[in-house]
């Protein structure tokens, strides 16, 4: 896989205030979803902020492309974007906003984004951005952002503000762009919108990478079941008592399928760090 993020020993914080990133180090592939996910205040949006150059690291490095995101280079800016959570407010129309910004992208596609915003019931005739909802202008960013057609894509909690159906036409979307060029990076604490279309997961916590795997590694090296406490498992690494049942994770010696359950994996992570780090070392 191609590497298209890079980062070593990064720490960042906002003025006189504690760290909020703390010798961090992440490295992210091309061709994949990553679900960056972590508890509020892990700092999952201010890392976003500094791979798209918005803001710039007390120490450490970050490579985006080959470039340092702080340069705020137009090759780089040009292949990323990044939709935050509180986008910009806008009073312009859809197609005079396309008209000016669709040219920083050299690579968007008028036909995709007309494309979306009909899937989203979104007309290109809007007069005035602003005049749209909170879950129609979340619409309006996801269609342009995905039609720039970037080698990097940030979404923070897009999923925020959309409707049932909607959520299932984001999702479709998102595997429209995917491609073995291109780098998708959703940060969300809405897991079970995610489920289905992430391809890795990041876990921050402490202010830091604590676990940074592919869906395929994962069920490799441990399975998900529903049980009951009278059974003997293999290795048993995490439980939780649900309403719904007995949750169990355990190691994967004997090659068992199971299917993902992020919300069990990210509570496992959260309170069984080391035997996640060493399990996950390789």
């Amino acid at each position: 896989m191609k590497e298209m993020i890079s980062i070593s020993k990064l720490d960042f914080r906002y003025g006189g205030q504690s760290r909020l990133l703390s010798n961090l180090d992440l490295k992210i592939d091309a061709g994949k979803v990553h679900g960056l996910f972590g508890i509020n205040g892990e700092g999952k949006s201010t890392l976003l902020k500094l791979i798209s150059g918005a803001i710039f690291p007390l120490r450490g490095e970050i490579s985006v492309l080959g470039f340092v995101p702080k340069d705020r280079k137009p090759k780089m800016l040009q292949d990323v974007f990044f939709l935050t959570e509180e986008f910009p407010e806008t009073s312009i129309s859809i197609k005079l906003f396309t008209k000016i910004y669709a040219p920083f992208y050299p690579k968007f596609s008028i036909g995709r984004f007309q494309g979306y915003l009909n899937e989203f019931a979104l007309d290109n005739n809007t007069p005035d951005i602003s005049k749209l909802s909170y879950g129609q202008k979340k619409k309006f960013w996801i269609a342009f952002g995905l039609a720039t057609n970037s080698k990097i894509i940030m979404l923070d909690e897009p999923t925020n503000g959309l409707d049932i159906p909607s959520k299932g036409q984001f999702r479709r979307m998102i595997d429209s762009v995917k491609s073995k060029e291109c780098c998708i990076i959703i940060s969300s604490h809405q897991v079970l919108d995610l489920e289905n279309i992430i391809d890795n997961i990041i876990i921050m916590d402490n202010h830091d990478v604590l676990f940074n795997a592919s869906i395929r590694s994962i069920l490799k090296k441990i399975y998900f079941k529903e049980g009951n406490d009278g059974e003997v498992d293999e290795v048993l690494i995490y439980k939780e008592d649900t309403r719904e049942g007995l949750f169990k994770i355990c190691e994967n010696k004997t090659e068992k399928e199971s299917k993902l359950n992020i919300e069990l994996l990210f509570n496992a992570a959260i309170s069984q760090k080391v035997i996640f780090k060493n399990l996950f070392a390789n």
